[in-house]
């Protein structure tokens, strides 16, 4: 006996209040905070326009190398010294790194905020930096890089990026570099890096309760001493999709899988579409339920899972699919992960599949947007990509509102299955007839990284 259950549908978003965004100018810098009334916990995040596209090209690494470098002692105390101020406040120092930023964050309960913020600023505008620590952190970066690069998946997606965006450019290379150009840096890079970039004053994000929070106090001790004028953040970066579709071949012999990696560029963060293409994305490829995986996981059987989705930065963005599959199934696998693709294109989107991604997405920001911590991170989004005070506000009342034809319309701009990179890495000698075979593009094999 069969039993056969219909899918639940789609429960209701619940309401949610973005809170009160104060903006001010402190001690030479810009404060952005949101009032959270009643919270006893405070966090402060220091914006810095120093992420991996500030990076020279060959120099890939540098602000991971940075990260890990500035719990390493400050110009006033050693490494153990600091570490002891920190843990004394029952606190730590969170690095973060993408391509438009680099973070660096506490988290405290309220009475303690100041002074976190005065260690933070002291490991950021002030580390010691010391060449012994520095080249014992590159090399313990570069054993981690080695490591994650010795398994599938990293190099796909390199070579991916090279293809979409160029290797010449920074952005056509890792965000965290590759192991031969982290180990390639040396102490006077990572000084360097940080006199351009760290002693500017960047942005002070602030999530908590603003009436027992002195922001002005906060200013000035994560503004003191820093100099230097605005820099010039650039504008999109327009990277026009392939005249047509190949395979990349990137060879790794005796797997017994072979790791899919397809994409083509897409518009960048604050591009006005970014609303239905994330809706679009969410359908295609971007939950459990969506369209890549019942059809590769579900119906065939091919892959544990697939994901496809839009991903965007200040200047730039890609659409990607992701999954890895068994060797003997990967030509049929790339040829129904196109023709979905192409299909989803071509006819959009349903009514049914829209309202499952609209209450999902918007449901997620009741879920995702109740820390401090979250909060902050959704601060640093309106000042990187200069969005309205009320864009998270509006947001959940955009996607509700998302209706079949704004999707549809978004897939068929932004979707680009006849430009698509397909690199696929695997046993090439087991996989590379059968890819000719498909007709879906030249098969070249990768260029070395």
């Amino acid at each position: 006996m069969t039993l056969i259950a219909d899918r639940p549908g789609p429960g209701l978003a619940r309401p949610y209040r973005f809170p009160q965004v104060v903006r001010r100018t402190v001690a030479g810098g810009p404060v952005v905070a949101a009032h959270l009334p009643g919270q006893n916990l405070a966090v402060a995040l220091l914006l810095l326009d120093a992420g991996a596209g500030r990076e020279p090209v060959g120099k890939e690494g540098l602000g991971a190398v940075l990260a890990k470098a500035l719990e390493e002692g400050t110009a006033q105390r050693d490494a153990a010294a600091y570490a002891l101020a920190v843990e004394g406040l029952g606190t730590e120092l969170v690095t973060s790194l993408d391509w438009d930023s680099f973070q660096v964050s506490v988290q405290v309960p309220v009475d303690r905020l100041g002074a976190a913020v005065e260690l933070l600023a002291e490991a950021v505008r002030t580390p010691r930096l010391d060449p012994d620590d520095v080249r014992r952190v590159r090399g313990d970066e570069v054993t981690a890089l080695r490591m994650d690069w010795a398994n599938p998946g990293p190099r796909a997606d390199a070579v991916l990026r090279a293809d979409l965006f160029g290797a010449q450019n920074r952005w056509g290379r890792p965000m965290y570099g590759d192991p031969d150009s982290v180990a390639g840096l040396d102490v006077e890079d990572v000084t360097v890096f940080h006199s351009e970039w760290f002693i500017r004053p960047g942005t002070l994000i602030v999530a908590g309760d603003l009436e027992r929070i002195d922001l002005d106090a906060l200013g000035a001790a994560a503004f003191a001493g820093v100099g230097g004028g605005p820099v010039e953040r650039g504008g999109p970066i327009e990277v026009p999709p392939h005249a047509g579709r190949r395979i990349i071949l990137v060879d790794r012999p005796g797997s017994v899988q072979s790791t899919l990696r397809l994409g083509h560029p897409s518009p960048h963060r604050a591009h006005p579409d970014h609303v239905p293409m994330t809706l679009a994305g969410t359908v295609l490829g971007g939950a459990f339920t969506s369209r890549l995986n019942h059809l590769i996981r579900e119906v065939h059987g091919y892959t544990y899972g697939i994901r496809g989705d839009f991903a965007s930065s200040r200047r730039f963005g890609r659409f990607a699919v992701s999954s890895a599959v068994q060797t003997a199934v990967t030509a049929p696998a790339l040829v129904e992960a196109v023709g979905e693709i192409s299909r989803t294109q071509a006819g959009g989107v349903t009514e049914d599949e829209l309202a499952v991604a609209r209450f999902w997405r918007a449901g997620q920001l009741s879920v995702e947007l109740q820390s401090p911590r979250s909060i902050a991170s959704a601060l640093t989004t309106l000042v990187v990509h200069d969005l309205p005070d009320d864009y998270h506000a509006r947001l959940r009342e955009s996607l509700l509102a998302a209706d079949v034809a704004d999707v549809s319309a978004a897939a068929a701009a932004h979707l680009h299955p006849e430009s698509l990179t397909l690199v696929v890495e695997g046993d090439a000698a087991l996989i590379r007839d059968d890819l000719t075979a498909t007709g879906l593009g030249e098969v070249v094999d990768a260029p070395p990284l």
